[in-house]
């Protein structure tokens, strides 16, 4: 039996990469769609994958996460269309990655910030009344770059660390109404992960030796799945927790 046959799940950044494989982990489960981001195209396309593949209904949807009122449209859209949210996940995130503290400027800070710490804000905020009718989750997305202080990832890590704090507060305002807030911090292989591979093979190399499963994520098998566990019933007791997936790198106490 499919696990979460009859949920709805919002997969923010839901077209590409990580929130893509996590479209298909969901999907494989039973769960209808609620993708968004900025490629219109890339959107319409997971659309027809996915409905083909398992058939379940999908709905993109354009939307900017720093567009506060694009996020109310995507909420009033889901609900016009499927009448309930029992999953919202946070996903997507810009940030100008591998640039110094020093070198960012306050609109390179800003584009992390709004992309990442705002747009689950709004999203959070905006969903919650519809999961606290149907007692469901939220699974944020933070980083390794904020847990252990990650080079050249400055105003990355800030964000995700602003959504890991975010997530703890949501965590222990909104369990006495059924709503559970995990965070899941990855470390997937993903189309500019191979690009970096093939560009910097050494490098590449040098960076699986650091990880003692010795490989990256799959984001469908790897993360998607996991995520699946902590929107299912069976996990109905976890909430506030901060999931490393990292193949061991992030080993902490």
């Amino acid at each position: 039996m499919k696990r979460l046959k009859g949920n709805v799940t919002v997969i923010t950044g839901g077209g590409k990469g990580i929130g893509f494989g996590l479209a298909q982990a969901f999907a494989r489960e039973g769960s209808d769609l609620v993708l968004t981001g900025r490629t219109e195209s890339r959107l319409v396309a997971a659309k027809e994958r996915l409905e083909k593949e398992y058939g379940v209904n999908v709905l993109p949807i354009v939307a900017d996460g720093a567009d506060e009122a694009a996020i109310k449209n995507v909420v009033a859209k889901t609900i016009e269309r499927f009448g309930k949210i029992t999953t919202l996940v946070n996903n997507a995130q810009v940030s100008k990655s591998g640039l110094p503290l020093v070198e960012h400027t306050r609109e390179d800070f800003d584009l992390a910030i709004n992309s990442g710490l705002y747009a689950a804000f709004f999203y959070m905020r905006e969903c919650f009344p519809y999961l606290k009718e149907s007692k469901g989750s939220v699974i944020n997305f933070a980083s390794g770059a904020g847990l252990f202080g990650k080079l050249g990832q400055s105003s990355y890590a800030a964000a995700k660390e602003g959504i890991r704090g975010m997530s703890r507060v949501a965590a222990a305002e909104w369990g006495p109404d059924g709503v559970r807030v995990n965070v899941v911090c990855p470390l997937a292989m993903t189309e500019s992960l191979q690009q970096w591979k093939e560009n910097y093979p050494d490098l590449f190399a040098k960076t699986i030796q650091g990880i003692p499963l010795g490989r990256f994520a799959d984001p469908m098998e790897d993360i998607g799945r996991v995520c699946v566990f902590l929107a299912s019933d069976d996990a109905s007791y976890v909430t506030g927790e901060t999931i490393t997936l990292q193949g061991g790198s992030g080993l902490r106490p």
